[in-house]
């Protein structure tokens, strides 16, 4: 077994046992856990001393996974991903088979994350897992792992051992909001 395959078991160990993470993505380092276990999602609202009233985006592995956690993917979402030239989360109107916790509405933010490592966890824990930056509320995102607090290091049940050297898109994604009728607005660009 490669270290790469060693460590997408240890960290999906962790989250089927409901612990907290902090990984690597697409983007910049998250927090995350299983997004279905409301219990665990409690646990990143308390790492990041983060009000639970603002909603966390979620993470797929694939296109196909949308189905399971929205109620109607509207077509243009497929869209909207395909022709993304940037890790792209979008908040669609209903969600489903989540906890309840993970939003503070019906309304869920998805990314279909572009990240070999939280593709492979995502896989085989075959679930999604939130993602929220690695940093306090109120301060800056960590853009790389170097950049991450000791108090947040600290706050998590586990750390990935693997791309603390290296950097992805050392950017928080653009979030989109889809509406019924196909249309959208740009939260975050």
């Amino acid at each position: 077994m490669t270290p790469f395959e060693e460590e997408v078991e240890r960290t999906v160990a962790f989250l089927k046992a409901g612990k907290t993470i902090l990984y690597p993505t697409d983007t910049i380092w998250g927090v995350g856990c299983d997004a279905t276990n409301s219990k665990a999602i409690e646990k990143v609202y308390e790492a990041k001393k983060r009000p639970s009233s603002k909603s966390l985006i979620i993470l797929v592995d694939s296109v196909e996974r949308l189905s399971d956690y929205v109620v109607n993917v509207p077509i243009i979402a497929y869209d909207l991903i395909k022709k993304a030239k940037a890790p792209l989360s979008i908040i669609y109107s209903e969600s489903k088979n989540l906890a309840k916790n993970v939003s503070t509405d019906k309304s869920i933010c998805i990314r279909v994350v572009n990240h070999p490592f939280c593709q492979e966890v995502i896989r085989l824990l075959g679930k999604p897992i939130t993602s929220t930056s690695a940093n306090l509320t109120g301060q800056p995102p960590a853009l790389t792992y170097n950049d991450i607090t000791e108090e947040m290091k600290q706050s998590v049940d586990y750390t990935v051992q693997l791309y603390h050297d290296t950097m992805s898109k050392p950017k928080s994604s653009t979030i989109i909001k889809l509406f019924e009728d196909n249309t959208f607005e740009i939260i975050r660009n």
